[in-house]
Formats: C-alpha cells, sequence, structure tokens
C-alpha cells in the first residue's frame, strides 16, 4: 500500500490478487452493480489468474472465501481486457449439478 498525491491508499491490483488469494478473502460475493440478469449467482472478486492459448483461456477468480475458475475464449480475454488484479463479477448459471460420494 502507498498513498497517492492527494494522500488516499492505493493498494496495486496484482498485489490485492495475491493477498486475495493467500487469504482466501477479498470482495464480497455480492454484485456491486444492479445489472438486470436472470443469474441468481454473481459474485464480485479479483482476477487471481489468466492461461491463454491459441483459442481458449482459463480465468482464476477470487471472491471472499470462493476461488472460480472459468474456461472462455481467447477473444473474450482480450476483449474485456482481463488479467490478474482486475476487479471483476463472475455470474454463474447452471441446468444441473452433480454432486459424489467420495
Amino acid at each position: 500500500m502507498v498513498r497517492d498525491g492527494a494522500g488516499r491508499r492505493v493498494i496495486e491490483g496484482v498485489a490485492l490478487a495475491r493477498f486475495a488469494q493467500e487469504r482466501g478473502a477479498g470482495l464480497h460475493a455480492v454484485p456491486e452493480d444492479d445489472v438486470p440478469t436472470s443469474v441468481r449467482n454473481s459474485f464480485v472478486g479479483i482476477v487471481t489468474g489468466v492461461r491463454v492459448d491459441d483459442v481458449a483461456a482459463q480465468v482464476e477468480v477470487q471472491s471472499g472465501p470462493h476461488r472460480l475458475v472459468s474456461l472462455v475464449t481467447r477473444e473474450a480475454v482480450e476483449e474485456l481486457a482481463l488479467e490478474v488484479g482486475v476487479t471483476v463479477t463472475a455470474r454463474v448459471k447452471s441446468t444441473s449439478v452433480h454432486i459424489d460420494l467420495p
């Protein structure tokens, strides 16, 4: 954490992402915006990892104690400028949930 010219505390996004990942804490899992959507499971978090290949990408998000991993296109990562330290809202909608016994 450093102070900017106006005296405000500033934390570099990459350092904040690392802190959130290490602590399993971060932003609350409640969206900051009020975007109209049918998706009920929204998680505000910090991008903690991005792995990109020719076509697809894996994006990791830490939202409070929750670690989410999303597989998206490389194009989506580029269009959204996703990189470690960026604050995002991950929205999850599923038509089925599987539960397995050990």
